[in-house]
């Protein structure tokens, strides 16, 4: 029976492991693979808005002069098409951080992509602007609940040392399905005929149900099992993630630390919404923490990466680039191709120093794009630079805000709140990306605002407000279990917080293990691959 009375006596929680294998990097990578519709959703539509059928279908004649095909398709309408899957997002986000508190985080994350299929399957049927809008937004309840839940799966289930990692292959997820967008537009941009836009969203089909299929071969959260008291199950858990049996000191510490966690957070809060709101900013207030997390991820949206991911085609077109399709995809080559670099980077220098370095780097490479539209409009010196610096400020995004905050979102709460405060920072995500997304036609559209590259003006001067937020409030949890970071958070400031090192451990405090003067260290073994293979 794994109870906290069988748990007694493990030797030194902080310090006992369990080896990492390769069983956890494939159970976390596949469920990254949830952040392929995340990607590939939010992708397609750039392409499909700039395609000449879409265009004469669902927009409106205006002339050659205007436009090349002779029709555009009226701000409004644009805005209204790509927000509303934020919209959904928004909503679904919410209901996934209660949902999974009920059912289980693998459990929610199957409904969502049956929610998420439902609605691809009204896009591909519809022949009209209502339809196109039902559809995205109903796909967008699924995208929301995967987004929210499949971060909180991940970072539940990773090994302290990798979780870093582990969680920025669901960003590099994102980047893989915005990719896969941007090449399938590029390869039916020319197509007439209804397919032309039914064939990208019908694709979407096939991620959901890979998702969805591979889940039921997947364990569920230990932590999720500890929460609902079903500490048999949890230790099972534990066991298949770890590949490790149960009866291993690593095994028996962890589980043993996130109940005791669990005990302890009891001690001063529920489980319900409210409680998100509570403790003010107090060291040990939740509401310090929710506030965290949803300003982290306004700010994220902030640094106006959906810009180019959303409107890149249409906005390529409007300052004259040739190519527009083509220049997408190259946009979308450079975010996978330098995603990989922040898995050694979050785990070597941290996620506090990353977004720092992040809001620095990606503000310069923005201000420069501005500054040469300005003084170059329309000419080639300006299209060289805005392909450039906008390669490197993806870049900088892909390296640091792209997978950090996804990280620091992850870590932050505790395990009483944990599903409903990742929900609401991810709801917060999707709040501002359909923000951004209603408002970005109307302020850079040539028959709007007209902003073109100085739109980069804004987006730059957001990242002084990133850096700004980044070094007051958020704090360095690199290394550390999901635990430790809790304990780390009462008892230190974001400035400190890099210094800080484990102590005593929760198991410790709440009577369910013994503390040592001289804790002796624990040698781990190594697994032979040969042997990780076979236990997989």
């Amino acid at each position: 029976m794994a109870n906290s009375q069988h748990l007694m006596g493990t030797t030194d929680l902080n310090l006992i492991e369990a080896p990492v294998t390769w069983r956890a990097y494939l159970i976390c990578g596949f469920a990254s693979f949830g952040g392929i519709l995340f990607g590939y959703d939010s992708g397609y539509i750039s392409g499909v808005l700039g395609m000449e059928y879409v265009k004469q279908s669902f927009g409106h004649a205006v002339g050659k002069s205007v436009d090349a095909s002779g029709y555009i398709i009226p701000s409004a309408r644009k805005s209204l098409i790509t927000s509303i899957l934020s919209a959904g997002t928004f909503i679904g986000a919410l209901m996934g951080g209660g949902i999974s508190e009920s059912i289980g985080r693998r459990t929610t994350i199957m409904i969502s992509c049956l929610i998420f299929a439902v609605g691809v399957a009204v896009q591909v049927g519809t022949i009209n602007i209502s339809g196109l809008v039902a559809g995205r937004f109903i796909a967008g309840l699924g995208v929301g609940g995967v987004s929210a839940t499949v971060i909180l799966y991940v970072s539940e289930i990773s090994p302290r040392k990798v979780r870093g990692l582990l969680v920025s292959v669901y960003q590099w997820a994102i980047t893989i399905g915005l990719l896969v967008a941007s090449g399938v537009d590029q390869a039916l941009k020319d197509r007439t005929g209804r397919s032309s836009y039914r064939i990208p969203i019908g694709l979407q089909f096939i991620w959901a149900a890979i998702l969805a299929a591979g889940l039921f071969f997947l364990p569920e959260s230990p932590r999720y099992y500890v929460r609902r008291d079903r500490m048999d199950d949890a230790l099972r858990s534990l066991e298949r993630v770890r590949g490790q049996p149960g009866s291993d000191p690593g095994i028996q510490a962890e589980l043993a630390e996130i109940k005791a966690n669990f005990e302890y957070e009891k001690q001063f809060a529920s489980t319900s919404w409210a409680d998100c709101f509570r403790g003010g900013l107090s060291a040990r207030g939740n509401l310090r923490r929710v506030i965290a997390g949803t300003c982290l991820q306004m700010f994220q949206q902030s640094t106006g990466i959906n810009f180019i991911f959303y409107y890149g085609t249409t906005f390529f077109q409007q300052v004259g680039m040739n190519n527009p399709f083509l220049m997408s995809t190259i946009m979308n080559v450079v975010n996978v191709a330098t995603t990989p670099a922040s898995f050694y980077m979050i785990e070597k220098f941290g996620r506090r120093t990353l977004l720092l370095w992040g809001a620095c780097s990606m503000c310069l490479c923005e201000f420069l794009v501005a500054i040469v539209g300005v003084t170059d409009a329309s000419g080639r010196t300006s299209n060289l630079c805005l392909i450039v610096f906008t390669c490197f400020y993806i870049a900088s995004f892909a390296t640091t805000w792209g997978p950090a905050a996804w990280v620091v979102i992850g870590e932050i709460y505790p395990l009483p709140i944990r599903a409903k405060g990742v929900a609401l920072a991810t709801a917060s995500n999707w709040l501002w990306n359909c923000i951004i997304a209603v408002v970005t036609p109307y302020i850079v559209d040539k028959d709007k605002g007209n902003l073109a590259a100085k739109v980069f003006f804004v987006w730059g001067s957001a990242l002084v407000l990133c850096f700004l937020f980044a070094f007051f409030f958020i704090p360095e949890t690199k290394g550390l279990t999901l635990e430790q970071v809790d304990k780390m958070l009462e008892e230190s400031t974001p400035m400190t917080s890099s210094k800080w090192k484990p102590h005593d451990t929760f198991a410790q405090e709440m009577g369910m293990a013994e503390k040592h003067e001289a804790p002796p260290v624990v040698e781990q073994k190594s697994i032979p691959v040969a042997e990780q293979a076979e236990a997989v």
